[in-house]
């Protein structure tokens, strides 16, 4: 990270993290290169009532109907939602479970550039 030029940038990068630091941030890109495969979205397991009046999700209490997994995702800006079969959870599941990692580790990479940041500009001044 230290002394490194952004590409199509004339702003070079001067952090200079500790070495405690730069130890976290190896320790995060190990953990990210050994990450598996990973689909995006959110994985939600949700029961439902339907539209029929004398249906038993409509007595008191009501039983509802589910429970379904339901997969929600960005594709060209639009929110598409996908069912997914007992199977297809089974099998998906991992792959969710790799995200919501993967995400944690951007966010504590993320977290520890703040950290180094703030403690550049505090020496600067």
């Amino acid at each position: 990270m230290e002394d490194v030029q952004a590409s199509g940038s004339e702003t070079v990068c001067r952090m200079k993290p500790s070495p405690a630091q730069r130890a976290a941030r190896d320790r995060i890109a190990a953990e990210l290169a050994r990450a598996g495969l990973a689909l995006p979205g959110t994985l939600t397991v949700r029961s439902y009532a339907c539209g029929k009046p004398n249906c038993r999700c409509h007595a008191d209490p009501p039983r509802l109907h589910g429970p379904y997994a339901e997969w929600t995702r960005k594709i060209g800006g639009k929110t598409i939602t996908r069912r997914l079969t007992p199977d297809e959870l089974a099998d998906y599941q991992p792959l969710f479970d790799n995200a919501k990692k993967l995400r944690a580790l951007i966010a504590e990479l993320q977290d520890l550039t703040l950290e180094i940041i703030e403690e550049d500009s505090t020496q600067e001044t």
